[in-house]
């Protein structure tokens, strides 16, 4: 590899990282996305009403036919959506979680924010979170 793609490779995770400083925000980047493929496809299994059965009847019997991490797993089980994303979901792939479990994209976008639904629902309707206050993790610490 030359010095310059090198040069260009280093630079591209660089700016991935400064993705990480972004308070209270998950960015689904590439490494994400490797990290979370088994989560995912999980995620999507449960699109057929067979598989939506399996899991409804042993959550954890279900997620053993899956190569997840056990952090993913825990999460899963706790239905920590966040930790999901932090083990590489996507809250499109983990709707199909939260719709297997009866519920909204407003009540799991909700929990995501320490919100109740309806407090979810009026921020968004006010035009979503302010851009106000802090704007890096490092700032605010």
């Amino acid at each position: 590899m030359s010095d310059e793609k090198k040069k260009e490779r280093i630079d591209i995770h660089a700016y991935l990282a400064e993705f990480d400083d972004i308070p209270g925000t998950r960015v689904f980047t590439a490494q994400r996305a490797r990290k979370g493929y088994w989560l995912n496809q999980f995620a999507m299994s449960l699109m057929k009403e067979e598989n939506r059965q399996k899991f409804k009847e042993d959550n954890a019997a279900y997620l053993e036919n899956w190569n997840l991490t056990d952090a993913a797993k825990k999460a899963v089980l706790a239905r920590d959506y966040n930790a999901m994303i932090d083990e590489g979901g996507n809250v499109y792939f983990l709707s199909k979680l939260f719709s297997a479990d009866g519920q909204s994209f407003q009540t799991a976008a909700g929990s995501m924010t320490g919100m109740t639904p309806e407090e979810y629902a009026q921020m968004m309707i006010n035009g979503g979170r302010s851009p106000e206050g802090v704007r890096s993790i490092k700032e605010k610490y």
